[in-house]
This record gives structure tokens, sequence and C-alpha cells, in this order.
């Protein structure tokens, strides 16, 4: 049996079938005793992005799934998913269909694809698992045999990940995001036995948009024009595939509106631009190819919504910032300390690679500062940086709140962009998080439904009290020797609760500054920030 476009979409959706069954229970395998799981979510997401595709032969199918599975990919799982389909679409490059050797060649180039994404692979992980198993299946005389062995492969791969990394086997999980390749494999192969019904969970997509009518009505004026969204696939029937220069679409669009985000990947166009004449648009983008989707909004309805209206600024300014938070209050305090748009994401919500272009895009500056915030959003970021072309973007590693809250608190905007880099990953370096959270299971540092105190991945206390917890906490990391303390109040916890906490850290923390901020953020009931 060879793989043609047709079968290799149905091997997408069956992965993306079996990992939404299993997605759950993914989740559930986070190395931290705390409700943070969200790899198969994240996973589920960036493969369910992919299963839209569409292509003629093998090659434009693989990147159509690996243009799809770009922008919907969420979280350091997902962005490595991405890259592991993104791999397997290069090698089939050319191809009407695949054999066996041609499978080979796929799987292991996309091997290399998803460790060149990671500036330092760690085993243990859904590399190792992916690796492994693609190395299991070496040899395999049909496509059928070469699945079977390598899920065999990689099952057994998954199952030694706790030897790899001793988190894993203190927490008594495996990997989560290799359990989350298994299922995807798993899911692929039934579908290439012809066993799978592809169905997706509604509740997973995206949400209609509700229009206010009232913004727009028989006497208005179109101010701002039109939102106008597409990708379109080059038709051979058209132009030259191979030595077309997608520079003249991008030129003349340039002339039909503002805002313009224009990127190529292979065959399929995406194209974001502010314009008021989308028919315009549209009509003359048909003389290049065919689209795939399109939407249109009216952008004077959206330029009524509160949170829209810095997306419309017609100036560009020399240096704007996005940073990622979730909790309305932490989004509030990134806002009033400077940042033009703030994603709304952090942990068990990572944002996608489209959620930072649109917000790119719409911080119309010339360089623009990323503050991710959460480690498990950094490749995210950097993917998404890699893509827009319209600004300088550059990622400031925070891989916590706290990091990015001290970070822009000491921002120079006036420095030359690399010295004001390497100021803010200093600022960030030298800020100490510590967090409260419930236990969702027992370990052997705390009883589930205890207060767990911890800085990193390292549980310091425990305590049925969170207020108890929060003492603790701030004694192991020795807050009283900070410059600076910054209590960020969870969404559950009473203001009152908050001020006697902050009162008492105070009392025991009497030379340091002491900063309460109603956070409103989930997951965490207290995060501690030492400066």
């Amino acid at each position: 049996m060879n793989i043609d476009a047709k079968l290799y979409l149905n091997l997408i959706k069956g992965g993306a079938a079996r990992l939404e069954r299993n997605r759950q229970e993914i989740n559930e395998l986070n190395v931290f005793p705390i409700p943070d799981g969200d790899t198969g979510d994240n996973m589920y997401m960036t493969i369910e992005a992919g299963t839209h595709a569409s292509g003629n032969t093998l090659a434009e199918m693989a990147a159509s799934v690996s243009s799809g599975m770009l922008l919907g990919a969420r979280g350091n799982s997902g962005v490595i998913l991405s890259r592991i389909f993104a791999g397997m679409g290069k090698a089939f490059k050319g191809l009407e269909q695949a054999d066996v050797q041609a499978f080979s060649k796929a799987m292991a180039a996309a091997v290399k694809e998803a460790y060149g994404a990671v500036s330092h692979p760690v085993e243990g992980t859904i590399l190792t698992v992916l690796r492994e198993g693609v190395h299991a299946a070496d040899g395999s005389s049909s496509i059928e045999e070469y699945m079977d062995l390598m899920i065999a492969g990689m099952d057994l791969s998954l199952q030694r990940t706790p030897e790899l990394l001793d988190v894993l086997k203190k927490a008594g999980v495996v990997d989560s995001g290799g359990a989350g390749l298994l299922s995807v494999a798993e899911g692929m192969r039934a579908a290439l036995r012809g066993e799978t019904a592809f169905e997706t969970e509604a509740a997973a997509l995206p949400q209609a948009t509700q229009i206010d009518f009232d913004a727009f009505t028989e006497d208005s004026e179109l101010e701002f024009g039109y939102c106008t969204e597409f990708l379109l696939r080059l038709q051979r029937s058209k132009v030259d595939l191979e030595h077309f220069d997608e520079g003249v679409i991008s030129a003349w669009l340039a002339t039909q509106g503002d805002s313009l985000v224009f990127f190529r990947d292979g065959s399929i166009v995406k194209v974001h631009i502010h314009t008021k004449d989308p028919g315009a648009v549209l009509s003359r983008c048909r003389e290049w190819g065919e689209f795939l989707s399109v939407k249109v909004e009216n952008m004077t309805l959206q330029h009524h919504e509160n949170h829209m209206d810095r997306r419309f600024k017609k100036n560009t300014k020399a240096l704007g910032i996005v940073a990622v938070a979730a909790g309305e209050g932490l989004e509030a305090t990134f806002r009033e300390m400077g940042a033009d748009a703030v994603i709304h994401g952090g942990q068990t919500m990572n944002p996608s690679v489209e959620s930072f272009l649109d917000a790119f895009q719409s911080v119309q500056a010339q360089t623009i500062l990323v503050f991710p915030n959460n480690g498990n959003i950094l490749l995210t970021a950097r993917q998404a940086a890699d893509l827009y072309k319209d600004a300088r973007v550059e990622v400031v590693p925070t891989q916590s709140l706290g990091e990015g809250y001290y970070a822009m608190a000491n921002m120079q905007p006036d420095l030359p962009i690399d010295e004001l880099l390497a100021s803010l990953e200093q600022a960030a370096a030298s800020v100490t998080t510590g967090s409260v959270s419930r236990a969702v299971r027992s370990t052997a540092e705390a009883r589930e439904g205890d207060y767990i105190g911890f800085c990193g991945k390292e549980i310091l206390c425990s305590s049925p009290s969170r207020e108890e917890c929060l003492k603790e906490l701030a004694a192991k990391l020795d807050a009283a020797s900070a410059d600076i303390v910054i209590l960020l109040q969870g969404g559950d916890v009473p203001a009152e609760e908050a001020r006697a906490m902050q009162e008492s850290l105070q009392k025991a923390s009497p030379l340091s500054e002491l900063i309460l901020i109603d956070g409103k953020q989930a997951v965490y009931d207290y995060i501690l920030v030492l400066c």
C-alpha cells in the first residue's frame, strides 16, 4: 500500500481523532501535582488545525497539513508536533504518493526537524519517543509493517521515559508529549486500516462571533474598512508554481490597504489586510489561485469593542510590546506597565502561533518585544516571531509572570535594541518566583488536597492551610533578603485574606518593599515574586 493525498489526510484525521479521545488522560500526565496539565489539549488543537488541508498530490496535501499545524501550534508539545509533520512535508516534496521507502525517509526527516525546533533537546521526552520509534521501524518492507514496528518502538520508549528523567520517575508518570505522539501514531494506523470514524468535539472548535448590530447602523460611515483574511492556494493553471515570485501579490496588496501580513508556505499564501474594498482584493487574487478560506469583518464593529481599540492605530511607532498573561488583574497590570497587546493565556491555556501573529499586527511597531511569561509558550512565541516579516520581533525569554513583570518594570526603551534585550534578560534572570497551588494528587511531599509551595519544579513545602503554606514558602525562599516582594493574588483568594498575608509578609520582611497585586489568575492561589 502506498500513501496518496487522500490517504495522508485520513492519517492526519485518524491521529487527531485518537488524540481527542485520549487528550484528557494525557492532560493528567502532568509531572507536577497541580491542575496545569494541558499537553493533550495543545497537541489536539495543533493537529486538528491540520485536518482542514487540501491538495491533489501527496506533496500538496502534506504542505497544506504542515501550514495548518504551523498556525495552530500551541505549547511546546504542539510546536514540536507541528515540526514533525513539517519535516514529513518537506520530505514528500514533489511526490504524488509515497511507498515505504519514501515514508521511512519522511519519518527520518521528521526526527531531524523536531530536534531542530528545540534549542536544548532533552531525552526522555516526545523527541526520544519519536526517534526511537522511527529507529525501530527501519528496514520495514511495507507501510503497514512500518507503522506496527514504529508504534511498538514508541510504546517501549514511552515506558522508559521515567528512567531518563528523574522528574517523571518521581511523579510516577510517563512523558505526556510522548504519550500524545503515541496516540497520534495509533490513530494514523487505525486510519491506515480503515478503522477510524473521523469526528471532532464541537466544544474544541472556535465559537461563532457575536455581532453588535447597533455598532453599525443605516447612517454609519465605513471609517475603518474591512479586516480581510484568506488562505489562497496558488494554481498551476494560473502561475508557474516552481518559479512564481509571490512578491507580485504582496506588492499589489500593499497598494490596497494597510496592516498587511503576507507569507507563503509552499503553494499556500496567507494574507491579512485592512482594506475598504475587499471585493477588489479577492477578485484580483483569484488571478493567481483559488481560496481555501476567506474571512471579511467590518472593523467599525470591532472598533467599538474596548479591547480592540489599539488594533487600528495608523501610526507605526518604534517599539511595541506584546505580553502573555492569564487573569483579569494581571492582564490589566501588564497593559498599565506599557504592553500594547496582552494575549490571554498561560498555564492550561497556551496561545497559538496565529494569536501571536494577530497581536504583532495589532501593535504596528517597527520592533516588537514579546514577553511569553511561561516556559511552555517560548517555542510558540519564537515560531511566530520567525514567521512575522513586517517588523523585527524579539522574544524576551521570560518563563514566569514574575520574570515578565520585573523585566518590564526595568524597561529602558531609549537603549539600543541589543542593549535593551540584554538588560531585560538580566532583569528576568535576577528574579525568583514561587507559587502556591492545591495538589491534585498525593506525592512524597504532599497529600492530595493540601496546598504546596514550589519554585520551578521543586516542592518546598505543603500544608492544609493556604496561608501557612505561603508563609513557609516565603521563609524557604528567604523573602526577607529581597529588595522587592510582589504578591500576586489568585482569583479564588478573598481580598481580606490577601491583605492579611501582605501584612504578615511585610512584618517578616521589614526591609523589603511589599507590593500586592490582585492578579485574579487561575491555578495559582498566590505567586510570590522576589526581586
